[in-house]
């Protein structure tokens, strides 16, 4: 049987086989593929073992054609495997992606472009070809047919191989360092936003930037895989290609991940063409995104300013996003500044909600003070009553950056008129070079929060970690949300008792020269003098 710990160990091999050769953030690409390669291989075989046993013919053939998806054998791991020793193994491998893309209609371009060819990233067939032999040597032990998995009584098949890409998944970032930013979030941060926004059966769930599918999955998996809608969209095309494997490994098939611009192009509308709503939003959006609004400017247009239309100088300058230039009408309350689209994603998920919809998002500190269009922006969300609560979180969580981060929730029809503020700030353990939040870390976030919910006021504040501040509370701040405004965190430093430490200075003087006197005399003694 193969288990969980069997699954991650292969997984590491892999890696250590591309290690000195290419980025964590590149090879991943290649390591992911072909797990999912061994994956679909299995499954699909032992699928066609048992439809043996029981039809044959052209009733065999039948049942086969309506399985899932269907593998030629040169699409197979165990056709790559016995040609792993071919001078073009890599253009093979290459072929069987496309193959399987090609053939299958629920699996169509979920490789985006992965080339296990490409001398760029994996050099001539001098160096390439011994790594994809030792790729797919590590993989052939490796025995993913769904009976053969090991599981526990809470588990399927599925679980086990998704937990374990995901594991991957998280490890790949730690290694990638900035670069995973685009499409990991720290397991224990989706726990709480998962928690926060709670999905029940039924409802849409939905991720604007999903990244790699983890955070999507964790919160789908509250309302349950199988009796929720799944929705994401995602610009990276090797982002979008880890989130549809993901999903599939997870055994959702009905997943509707789509690619694109989530601001200038938004994928999932209604059958009218607007912007489709949704029950639950989760996203960890791109912090900061400098000229997040250039796909508006599909004509490549350039404004000029008076003066210089004045003086016939067509110097070009940069393109300004115009409110109506947004026919979902998301910023029309105003248009975030060019260089940080924090507010940009921020709208676009608020324009998303249906009536009763929820939010948690993850956003830089920077949203809930700065002036300026996003002061207005953060006013009128503010005087609408959308947010909910804001989150501090620890420093040195994510794997993008060091900066510390917050998780803001959004709510529709809230009949309350305050918002919750929780400083975690200090809550949580260090592990190597990053902090992680622990279990009892994250039950305390969420349990203030759902005591907030309920209206249990008394059980929600805590001092020095929450605050629940009134809309006039706010307003007298300038709308500004500044976590420190309302959570007084603040220590008072021990008096320090100045006569005791003169005499404990006074003591170790004593026994310093008490130390010397004896040094001396021992040096006499020997004629060191």
């Amino acid at each position: 049987m193969t288990s969980y710990e069997d699954i991650k160990k292969t997984l590491w091999a892999c890696a250590d086989i591309f290690r000195d050769t290419i980025d964590a953030s590149n090879y991943k690409d290649y390591i992911l593929a072909m797990l999912f390669v061994k994956y679909l291989s299995d499954t699909y075989k032992e699928s066609v073992d048992k439809l043996k046993e029981q039809y044959d013919g052209i009733r065999l053939e039948r049942q086969i054609s309506n399985l899932p998806y269907v593998l030629d054998e040169k699409f197979t791991f165990g056709y790559l495997l016995n040609n792993k020793n071919t001078p073009d193994i890599g253009s093979k491998i290459s072929e069987a992606l496309t193959g399987i893309e090609s053939s299958n209609a629920i699996l169509k371009d979920i490789f985006r472009g992965i080339d296990f060819n490409s001398e760029a990233n994996l050099g001539k067939k001098e160096q390439k070809n011994p790594l994809l032999r030792k790729l797919l040597e590590e993989f052939s032990n490796l025995d993913l047919r769904p009976s053969h998995i090991a599981t526990n009584h809470e588990q399927v098949p599925s679980d086990v191989i998704g937990d374990a890409y995901e594991y991957m998944i998280g490890e790949f970032a730690a290694r990638a360092g900035k670069n995973a930013g685009s499409f990991f979030t720290p397991q224990q941060v989706s726990e709480i936003m998962a928690s926060i926004v709670n999905p029940q059966a039924g409802d849409r769930v939905y991720d604007p930037t999903c990244g790699s599918g983890s955070l999507l999955i964790r919160a789908a998996k509250k309302g349950g895989l199988d009796k929720v809608q799944i929705y994401g969209q995602e610009l990276n095309s090797s982002s979008l290609s880890m989130a549809r494997m993901n999903m599939f490994i997870h055994n959702i098939k009905d997943a509707k991940i789509a690619w694109g611009d989530t601001l200038a192009n938004p994928q999932h509308l209604d059958s009218d063409g607007n912007l489709m709503k949704f029950d639950c939003i989760v996203a960890n959006m791109p912090f900061s995104k400098a000229n997040w609004a250039n796909g508006f400017n599909q004509a490549g247009e350039v404004s000029v300013d008076d003066e210089e239309e004045q003086n016939k100088d067509k110097k070009k300058v940069e393109f300004k996003l115009e409110a109506g230039m947004d026919r979902y009408h998301r910023f029309d309350i105003g248009v975030p500044p060019a260089s940080k689209g924090d507010w940009a994603f921020l709208l676009h998920m608020i324009a998303s909600m249906n009536r009763n919809g929820r939010i948690a998002a993850v956003a830089p500190h920077g949203v809930l003070f700065r002036g300026a269009s996003e002061g207005k922006i953060r006013q009128a969300i503010i005087e609408k009553n959308l947010i909910d609560a804001v989150i501090g979180l620890p420093e040195n969580l994510f794997y993008a950056t060091p900066i510390p981060a917050c998780i803001i929730v959004f709510r529709h029809n809230r009949t309350n008129k305050d918002i919750l503020f929780i400083d975690a700030s200090k809550e949580f353990k260090k592990e190597k070079a990053k902090n992680v939040l622990r279990d009892e870390d994250i039950k305390k976030i969420v349990d203030t929060y759902r005591e907030y919910q309920k209206g249990n006021y008394a059980q929600a504040e805590q001092e020095k970690y929450s605050h629940i501040a009134s809309i006039e509370e706010v307003k007298q701040n300038d709308y500004n949300l500044n976590i420190p405004r309302y959570v007084d965190t603040f220590e008072e430093e021990a008096i320090i008792d100045i006569e005791a430490v003169n005499n404990e200075i006074a003591d170790l003087k004593a026994q310093i020269k008490e130390a010397e006197d004896k040094m001396a005399q021992y040096l006499k003694e020997l004629g060191l003098e």
